[in-house]
């Protein structure tokens, strides 16, 4: 089988029907889905059961993101095993083909392909997936950075290196960082986008932050996050994203907006770190730092045709 297709899922029963409908549109028809679910008490298992997804229960009191996807590639039977987030949805339909393309390189291990928001994103958000995720791909990269809500491992490579079950996040960047000191590769697929739906409140989003600071200190030991940090970063980038709103002519309906996500970003990373030593400069910049104040209008991919779209039953707006 080409590849199997895993989503962690816990209480998606609103966003899950669309990436499986996504899936189904595929080009490629050689892969199954696998839904590795965590005790959802929602519609998410009646949605699943109108699919061919075979379902793997995981129990809630077990859960981590590394067991999630170490549970979901045992499963998987294909020789690539792509990760999705329940609440992610592909842009076009040939998203898969895409963003396997890369392992036509046999040393990458990992790709990982673009993020953009809908309508329900945040202003700041889209911001942050610009920054994470360019408009170039990128065959070998430098640094560990990777995403798993749209990603997709080599099953060979992950059988001799399981996710590490203990991390509170950022599974994935630790994964590819074991990966890359044993010789492997990691891509980035700009042209294998997806749709990823954060629609968090202030606290949800102080939480994703503080709990991704806690892997990242444990990944990365010799960092630190202090107060002068959060001090020097909230208002920077709450700054430069005003900058852009303001050119963009959306500042006026954004401005509460990213001032509470940028400060609970950040409020939630210093609540994460504790531990002595230097940020890696290249990661530090692709997490904290801002867009720069270069104004790039955010806009369709030149190069994608309409013919690839996929087409929603349901129609939601989007971004790539």
């Amino acid at each position: 089988m080409k590849c199997s297709v895993v989503i962690r899922c816990y209480n998606e029963g609103r966003n899950i029907g669309r990436l499986l409908e996504g899936i189904l549109q595929q080009g490629i028809q050689d892969m199954e889905i696998v839904a590795v679910d965590s005790g959802s008490t929602d519609e998410t298992l009646a949605v699943l059961a109108r699919y061919p997804a075979r379902v793997v229960r995981l129990e809630p009191g077990t859960f981590t993101f590394g067991r999630a996807c170490n549970v979901g590639c045992r499963e998987a039977s294909g020789e690539f095993v792509v990760f999705a987030s329940a609440h992610t949805y592909p842009v076009y339909g040939d998203w898969l083909e895409r963003l396997l393309a890369p392992f036509a390189d046999p040393q990458v291990a990992l790709v990982y392909g673009k993020q953009r928001g809908d309508c329900r994103t945040k202003y700041s958000e889209h911001q942050v997936f610009a920054k994470w995720f360019g408009e170039r791909s990128i065959a070998r990269q430098a640094t560990p950075f990777c995403n798993n809500a749209n990603a997709a491992v080599r099953r060979s490579v992950w059988e001799s290196l399981p996710y590490d079950e203990t991390l509170t996040g950022l599974e994935d960047i630790e994964w590819a960082r074991r990966a890359q000191a044993m010789g492997h590769q990691v891509a980035y697929a700009a042209d294998a986008p997806v749709v990823h739906v954060h629609d968090e409140t202030l606290a949800g989003i102080r939480n994703r932050y503080q709990r991704e600071a806690v892997a990242y200190r444990r990944i990365f030991p010799q960092e630190r996050f202090r107060l002068l940090d959060f001090l020097r970063l909230f208002p920077s980038n709450a700054l430069n994203d005003c900058y852009h709103a303001l050119h963009e002519r959306r500042l006026l309906g954004n401005f509460w907006s990213i001032l509470g996500f940028r400060f609970m970003q950040f409020w939630g990373t210093y609540r994460g770190f504790t531990r002595r030593g230097e940020l890696d400069e290249a990661l530090k910049r692709r997490f904290f730092y801002p867009n720069g104040w270069s104004h790039r209008p955010q806009a369709e991919e030149a190069c994608a045709g309409e013919q690839r779209r996929v087409v929603y039953s349901e129609g939601v707006s989007h971004e790539v």
